[in-house]
């Protein structure tokens, strides 16, 4: 039973190497970018909206929602990045119920990828509402002793937010495929159901956990704000 894509080999080439975790990853984002395109084509600002753009501006306005409570506003804002992170979990988590298809969510190094956009998105946001020096200032806060402790743990929760999705990813097909072999006439349909609800929730889990770490980075410059205005 195997837990990871990455040693599923395509093609190879001295030090280059495509295995399944870069040749799925690939596909499920030409995947998404093609089904964006034709979601959003016909879309009219004026007039009667069809059924399908309505579905799509409650399900966008239901994110923008979340992430507002979230602490992170105008939601408008980071809704691209959270949402994309939403959505490739998701879409990726989705598929595994697929016969043949690995979820590249199984391997360590595409979640680890995931965790650093967060971690990078952090500073970035921190730094353009709190500016350089206000955003550094946190991290001697309480104290300047508490410069590497603070360090380590942005680290640290980068690190967690990787393993806890492949883990979680990695658990479940493991269990699949250990029950699927005691009970192959029984489990298929349940197993599939719960890989249903079980993606749905890793991917929110992740893009909720994304979001708190944002709202962290920039959470004082919006209070201040918050204040200015009330």
């Amino acid at each position: 039973m195997e837990i990871t894509p990455d040693i599923f080999i395509f093609w190879q080439w001295q030090g280059l190497k495509i295995n399944a975790t870069i040749a799925i990853t690939w596909l499920n984002m030409l995947i998404l970018i093609a089904g964006a395109w034709l979601v959003t084509r016909r879309l009219r600002r004026e007039g009667r909206l069809s059924r399908w753009q309505n579905l799509l501006e409650v399900l966008v306005s239901g994110m923008e929602e979340q992430i507002h409570d979230m602490g992170l506003a105008p939601p408008r804002e980071f809704l691209p990045f959270l949402g994309s992170l939403f959505l490739f979990v998701l879409f990726s988590n989705l598929l595994s119920v697929i016969p043949g298809y690995v979820a590249p969510t199984g391997s360590l190094s595409t979640t680890t990828a995931l965790a650093i956009c967060v971690f990078i998105s952090v500073p970035l946001w921190g730094v353009q509402r709190r500016g350089f020096i206000g955003y550094l200032r946190m991290y001697i806060k309480p104290s300047v002793f508490m410069l590497p402790f603070n360090i380590m743990g942005e680290v640290s929760r980068t690190l967690a937010l990787a393993v806890r999705l492949f883990g979680n990813v990695m658990s479940g097909s493991m269990i699949a495929g250990i029950l699927l072999s005691i009970a192959p006439l029984f489990f298929p349909v349940l197993m599939q159901l719960l890989g249903l609800i079980t993606g749905v929730i890793q991917a929110y889990i992740f893009a909720v956990l994304a979001a708190v770490y944002i709202a962290a980075g920039a959470q004082m410059e919006q209070q201040r704000e918050q204040q200015v205005q009330g």
